[in-house]
């Protein structure tokens, strides 16, 4: 634990400072000591969470009160980002094993009823994708049908709203008389066939369809998408609806579209982007974060800068070099790549983020703010459009960030 924890700590320990604070994390830390870093707090409250024993305390002092993994906390990806950027992997199985066995989720997870009378949300594939690596291969079996349940009630609520919004393959200055059902422009048809009207059916039966022309495309003029996604734990949720908007978009064949996931290694999916719940088991959440690493890797694979867009969604708490993040964002600029920042994509829309490199980001010119799953589609289609994001934002009612802004809207996220 100790050579792991001490890479967060702002500066190098004397040999007796350091095994006064291993002493304090090992006794486990009052959240008001002052004698630790706030890293070591999170070190604590993660640990304490899983094997400390805090109820009477918390009693008698509400100071003292620990955060748990117990049934009723649904954030299990969260502390297990949190495992994950203070451990080497070896300890995070055992970490995470321990999870497994201590705190019942294997019992939950095997009881079908139990799950069916629990909500079914986003958070709950959170927490199923978080525990797989740990979980025996019956309980994969039925994690596996509940993610592939909530993902098909979520590609149906998504799927027709972005497919409509970002079909911008119409050429409406032309017409056909052979136009697909979609394609049929009803108020030309309707006057085209007002004679062949039926008055006993009280209908117009159309001798002639009027309709709008498709554009031919070839493959190499589309517009290519790419969401680059932070899969630390405290994105769990936009990791999720990332993912299904990036299946739906792959599937329309207007737009070329990329999911790269990330934390400090890079997992490209987009391979896989015909099966949205395999691309979810594809996911590894949690972790450090290395954003600059992870536009590096998008950059690299755009062959078209005036044709793409790069959504990059994160919290921009970047772990790895800022600056070059900056100056490789500021290039992709220059170059003409469409380039958004979201915070966040979730159901709230609430994130907690770095003030300091989101204001520093916006001050590139490129728009920063969170999203809703259900103003996505929208935002997505002004993008392909080229159209100004930050009027979009504006008539949406949503906030960007401002240059230079000095604090964040929401607290940084914290552990359990």
């Amino acid at each position: 634990m100790d050579d792991q924890a001490e890479m967060n700590e702002p500066g190098p320990l004397t040999a007796d400072a350091g095994r006064a604070r291993r002493w304090r994390l090992a006794i486990g830390a009052d959240e008001a000591s002052a004698a630790l870093s706030s890293d070591d707090k999170r070190l604590s409250a993660a640990l304490d969470a899983l094997y400390g024993d805090g109820t009477n305390a918390a009693a008698s002092d509400p100071r003292k009160r620990r955060g748990g993994l117990g049934r009723s906390a649904p954030r299990v990806a969260q502390w297990m980002g949190d495992i994950r950027s203070f451990f080497p992997a070896q300890v995070v199985q055992i970490v995470q094993k321990d999870a497994f066995e201590r705190l019942d989720l294997k019992q939950m997870l095997m009881e079908p009823e139990f799950l069916k009378a629990i909500e079914a949300d986003v958070n709950l594939v959170a927490d199923l994708i978080s525990l797989r690596s740990v979980m025996p291969a019956k309980t994969k079996d039925i994690a596996r049908t509940i993610i592939a349940d909530i993902v098909a009630k979520l590609m149906q609520r998504l799927e027709q709203k972005t497919a409509e919004a970002i079909r911008g393959a119409l050429d409406r200055s032309r017409r056909t008389n052979r136009p697909r059902a979609r394609d049929i422009d009803w108020q030309r048809t309707i006057s085209a066939n007002l004679r062949h009207y039926q008055p006993e059916h009280k209908t117009i039966v159309p001798e002639k369809l009027v309709g709008y022309m498709r554009k031919q495309r070839r493959l190499v003029d589309l517009d290519e998408v790419i969401l680059c996604v932070d899969q630390s734990g405290s994105m769990a949720s936009s990791v999720i609806y990332a993912s299904i908007f990036a299946a739906v978009m792959a599937s329309l064949p207007v737009v070329r579209t990329k999911l790269v996931c990330f934390d400090t290694a890079i997992v490209d999916l987009t391979e896989e982007l015909s099966d949205p719940v395999e691309v979810l088991f594809g996911v590894q959440l949690g972790g450090g974060t290395d954003i600059n690493q992870a536009v590096a890797y998008c950059a690299d694979r755009i062959e078209r800068p005036t044709k793409s867009h790069l959504v990059l969604i994160t919290d921009l708490y970047e772990g790895g070099n800022g600056q070059e993040l900056l100056r490789r964002m500021a290039g992709l600029v220059r170059s003409g790549v469409n380039t958004i920042v979201l915070l966040a994509l979730t159901d709230q829309g609430r994130p907690g983020y770095d003030p300091t490199m989101a204001g520093s980001v916006a001050a590139l010119g490129i728009p920063v703010f969170a999203c809703t799953p259900d103003l996505f589609p929208d935002m997505m289609a002004a993008a392909l459009r080229r159209e100004d994001i930050g009027a979009w934002a504006a008539g949406a009612d949503i906030k960007l960030v401002r240059a230079g802004a000095e604090a964040p809207s929401h607290p940084a996220p914290s552990a359990i």
